[in-house]
């Protein structure tokens, strides 16, 4: 390579990082817009073969089939948000049991630490760290509840809108192919999800734990983070389990060693045999992908950064000189072969 050409690959390199930076930049300021209208680009890929579904069998008018979507949708919200209220209405009901509880555990620690002549600090030894944290908590939970509602009914309205104005007709071949792509691995992560957040809830429902079902609904959303959702999940239900005083040592073992092998069960032996490698992404590209998306856009991005970068995977392979982009997402490192020469007659 001469140092014309060298330089000039340098000088694309830079332009490359410098565009990458100004973009993070830019999705990070604008994320207040753009979050809800990228989760309503993905959330409309998976309800098309719904209102295609509408369309072709019920024999209903494509306007008629968006609206009884879009009337689906919001009743599961309106399902969610009850079911969220009631648990917070639980959590606030038995929130002087989780301080005695909390207290209680704090006293124990600090008679351990006393038997080896060490003291807890002031301001965790006194009474009212208990009831600061379930304030903490209470407050910072309905606060999130809230916003998360709030982000949801936005997100219905773009996802109506962009029902609306899609076409029936097939789109262009990079179009299709994203659809595609996308619409396998939403269908299929969800209908995975469903079922592990279904068990999930059931067994701690069992078990006898505080606000099973909420758990079994993160268990349901987790499952779309890759790697690491299924571990967050496992041990969200761990501060309810430690602060009940109704809950044995044997049920909470159970809490976590049950629904901990459900995830590992569905989520390592059935989901890949299911998907196979439906979005053909290397597992280290995977992980740096929820790393970047969960900076710029928090739990949400790192929910949508597997088929985010799917997509940019298809358009990097559409152009030729982002096509080793693309095989550096897919693991594939080594260039194709090129074609062997033609001999001559």
């Amino acid at each position: 390579m001469d140092s014309a050409a060298l330089e000039q690959r340098v000088q694309t390199i830079c332009l490359l990082v410098l565009a990458t930076v100004a973009t993070a930049f830019a999705l990070y300021w604008l994320r207040p817009v753009m979050l809800p209208f990228v989760m309503a680009l993905f959330v409309a890929f998976g309800l098309q073969p719904l209102v295609a579904l509408q369309v072709r069998r019920l024999r209903l008018p494509r306007g008629l089939a968006i609206a009884a979507t879009g009337v689906l949708g919001l009743i599961l919200l309106w399902l969610i948000g009850g079911l969220l209220t009631t648990s917070i209405g639980q959590l606030a009901a038995n929130s002087q049991s989780y301080q005695a509880q909390i207290g209680s555990l704090i006293a124990r620690l600090g008679d351990a630490l006393q038997e080896v002549g060490l003291d807890l600090p002031d301001e965790i030894a006194g009474a009212g760290i208990s009831g600061r944290m379930v304030r903490d908590t209470l407050l910072s939970t309905t606060n999130a509840i809230l916003e998360l509602l709030s982000q949801s009914l936005l997100v219905t309205i773009f996802v109506i809108f962009l029902l609306i104005g899609g076409s029936a007709e097939p789109g262009p071949a990079v179009w299709r192919a994203i659809e595609v792509q996308v619409q396998r691995y939403l269908l299929t992560k969800a209908v995975l999800s469903s079922v592990t957040g279904v068990l999930v809830g059931l067994t701690l429902t069992v078990l006898g734990v505080d606000l099973a079902l909420v758990f079994g609904l993160f268990a349901f959303l987790l499952n779309f983070i890759p790697s690491i959702g299924s571990v967050i999940a496992t041990l969200l239900p761990l501060p309810v389990v430690l602060f009940s005083p109704e809950v044995s040592a044997t049920t909470a073992v159970l809490a976590i060693a049950i629904p901990g092998g459900l995830q590992f069960l569905i989520g390592s032996v059935l989901e890949p045999k299911i998907m196979g490698d439906s979005l053909d992404l290397h597992p280290i590209a995977i992980l740096i992908a929820l790393i970047f998306w969960g900076m710029l856009w928090g739990v949400i991005g790192m929910l949508l950064a597997a088929p985010i970068t799917a997509v940019m995977k298809i358009l990097f392979e559409r152009l030729e000189m982002t096509q080793p982009l693309a095989r550096l997402l897919s693991g594939r490192l080594a260039a194709p072969d090129a074609p062997p020469p033609q001999e001559s007659a």
